[in-house]
This record gives structure tokens, sequence and C-alpha cells, in this order.
């Protein structure tokens, strides 16, 4: 028989507190967002093209595309940002959720826009050259 398990109310404060700082983190990371749009999607599209990992015509139109992604992320509620990122949620153990959003972008959505021909490389490549371009500024 399967034991039930029913947390004390120290275990659910500890847990509820653990949930809100990750929570609160989040939310502080994202508001930062607002204050670098610009530069970070200048350097994201760059790097992306620098490495190979998108084939486009226009890296104008590129950055355009990112800094777009990045100002629905900066207003985007907890949901949005949750279910757009989901499906890579396994990329990495502790995923920035910055990052992750942009990566699902890039991934499901910008491979249809006219100016991108292919993009190319693993998932893990993708994250971690887009992770590398928030880290610099957003730190954790």
């Amino acid at each position: 028989m399967a034991k039930v398990f029913r947390p004390s109310n120290r275990e659910s404060s500890i847990l509820s507190k653990i949930e809100t700082t990750k929570s609160l983190a989040r939310r502080k990371a994202i508001d930062a967002l607002r204050d670098c749009i610009e530069p970070l999607s200048n350097a994201i599209s760059m790097k992306l093209v620098e490495d190979k990992l998108v084939e486009t015509t226009s890296k104008g139109a590129l950055d355009e595309q990112i800094a777009r992604c990045l100002e629905k992320l900066a207003g985007a509620e907890e949901f949005d940002i949750e279910y757009q990122a989901a499906p890579f949620r396994e990329v990495t153990a502790n995923p920035n959720i910055i990052t992750l959003y942009i990566m699902a972008f890039v991934i499901e959505k910008l491979i249809h826009h006219k100016s991108v021909v292919d993009i190319f490389g693993s998932d893990e490549e993708i994250y971690n050259c887009i992770n590398r371009q928030v880290n610099k500024f957003l730190p954790q």
C-alpha cells in the first residue's frame, strides 16, 4: 500500500517560500528585460547568424523579429510565458525562462518568417547561444 504524502505546515511554508522566491526572481528578470530590449535583440540575432544557427536574407529583419519577441515577453502574463516555453523545458536542468521563451520563438515561429532561410543546430546549441547573450545583459 502506497503512503500518502501530506506535508506539514513547516514543509508547506518552506515550499511556498521557495516558489515565491523563484517567481519573484523571474519577474525581476523580465522587468529588467524592458531596459535592454534593443541591445539584447541585436546581440542575439548577431550571434545566431555568426554561429551559423540561423541563415537569413536580412539580419535587420531577424533583429526586428527578436525585438518584437522580447517586447511581447516583457508584457506577457505568466501563463503565456509558461505555455510558449513548455515544449523545451527539458533542454537543460535549470533553464532560464527568458532564454527558453526566445528559443521557443526562434524554433517555432521565426522559422516561418520570410527572411529566414533555415535554422540549424540542436535545441541545446540554440539555447546555449541565446543564453550566453541573455546572461551578458541580464546577469542572474
